[in-house]
C-alpha cells in the first residue's frame, strides 16, 4: 500500500507512507513493514510474528534520530494485523445490523476490535455507482489507539467485495481522510 499527500496539504504535512504485510492463507499476520514519512519524522517499523509461539515482535527504527524501539507482545491465535483484517473483513457475509470481533495488533498492543456492519450505502467514483456496504472498525478510543477518531470503511456488496472507499475521522491536526479506490482490475 503507497499512501501519500496531495495539494496544498503536503506543504503543512507531508505524508510518504509505504505499507507492506504479508499474511497466512487465513489472513493472520506474518509480517509487516511500514516506512512512514509524515511531517518531520521518518520511521522504519516491523512487525514479525511468532504465531507458534503465540507473539509479535515489534521493531521500529527512528531513522532521524537514529534511534530504535523493541517490544515483543503476547497475542492470541491467528492475530491480524490492520490489512489482515480487512482481508478477513471482505471473506465474511457481515450483514447490515451484525459485528464481528478480531484479534489486531499494531505490535505495541493487541486487541478485540469491533467491526460493525452499518448500512447499504451507493457511492459514486468517477461516475461508477458501487454498491456497498458500509463498516466501521473501532479501533480507536483506548481500544488500538489511544486517540479519538472513527474509522470507517465500504466494500462493494457483490461477489468481488472490493474495498472502495476508508474514511478517517480524526481531529485536529489530522482532520478527515479519505481514501478512494482507483482502479480495480480482477485477477
Amino acid at each position: 500500500m503507497h499512501l501519500e499527500s496531495e495539494g496544498w496539504i503536503t506543504r503543512l504535512y507531508k505524508v510518504l507512507d509505504f505499507y507492506k504485510a504479508t499474511s497466512s492463507d487465513n489472513f493472520c499476520g506474518s509480517n509487516a513493514v511500514l516506512d512512514a514519512q509524515e511531517g518531520k519524522r521518518h520511521t522504519l517499523t516491523q512487525l514479525t510474528f511468532e504465531n507458534t509461539r503465540h507473539k509479535v515482535n515489534y521493531d521500529e527504527h527512528d531513522l532521524l534520530k537514529n534511534s530504535t524501539a523493541k517490544k515483543e507482545l503476547e497475542i492470541a491465535p491467528c492475530t491480524y494485523e490492520i490489512t489482515g483484517a480487512m482481508e478477513a473483513l471482505r471473506q465474511m457475509n457481515l450483514p447490515p445490523g451484525k459485528s464481528a470481533t478480531f484479534p489486531v495488533t499494531d505490535g505495541k498492543k493487541m486487541a478485540y476490535a469491533k467491526i460493525e456492519a452499518q448500512a447499504k450505502e451507493s457511492v459514486n467514483l468517477d461516475g461508477k455507482n458501487y454498491p456497498t456496504i458500509r463498516y466501521e472498525a473501532f479501533l480507536f478510543d483506548n481500544v488500538l489507539y489511544k486517540r479519538k477518531g472513527r474509522l470507517l470503511i465500504w466494500i462493494s456488496d457483490d461477489a468481488d467485495r472490493v474495498p472502495v472507499q476508508f474514511r478517517l475521522q480524526m481531529g485536529f491536526p489530522i482532520g478527515t481522510v479519505t481514501v478512494q479506490l482507483e482502479k480495480h482490475q480482477n485477477t
